[in-house]
């Protein structure tokens, strides 16, 4: 246990459920991400990054990190300006009683379709919430689950079934396998 990130208590507890790939993490130079892009990511992403890299959950749900070179999964910077509807994101002002619309940043998403994102409510991203959008709603229901806790706490919460906020239900089943980019491509 060497490596910073690993003593982080969220991925303690997560690689209790989802094993780190052999591989590892994808290094980012966190302080040259935010000279260049203005943005602070919550500490526990920032572990998870170090320590998984991107890739899928169960070839289900897809983490982004900032840009990392020949990860597919390098594309976080995208989430800027997800494409959501005013309608959809009036939920999300209206469950923040006297906020205006909150900016979203999307960090993940299904094969389904399903986006995640955390709310960025607040200048410390350690206080941000974590949303998921289920694309494939029935009618009449809310497509939105926020989650008042981190990302990490939120990938725990549905790798254990504890929260069922996307389109397909299986992720409430283990055992459970992430599967970066490195190892989808050969190295």
């Amino acid at each position: 246990m060497g490596h910073p990130a690993m003593s982080h208590p969220a991925i303690l507890r997560l690689g209790q459920v989802l094993e780190a790939p052999p591989t590892g993490g994808d290094r980012v130079d966190w302080d040259v991400l935010f000279e260049e892009s203005g943005l602070r990511l919550p500490e526990d992403y920032r572990a998870f990054v170090e320590v998984y890299g991107g890739g899928e959950i169960d070839e289900y749900l897809s983490v982004s990190t900032p840009p990392v070179t020949e990860s597919a999964y390098g594309d976080l910077l995208d989430g800027l300006n997800p494409s959501l509807r005013p309608a959809d994101l009036e939920f999300l002002a209206g469950h923040f009683a006297g906020s205006a619309t909150p900016e979203v940043l999307a960090f993940g998403g299904t094969a389904s379709g399903d986006a995640v994102f955390w709310l960025c409510t607040d200048t410390d991203p350690d206080k941000w919430s974590v949303a998921a959008f289920r694309r494939q709603s029935p009618y009449g229901t809310v497509p939105w689950t926020v989650f008042s806790g981190g990302m990490v706490e939120f990938l725990l919460a549905v790798l254990g079934g504890n929260l069922q906020p996307f389109s397909d239900r299986s992720l409430a089943q283990g055992p459970h396998e992430f599967l970066g980019w490195r190892a989808m491509r050969g190295f």
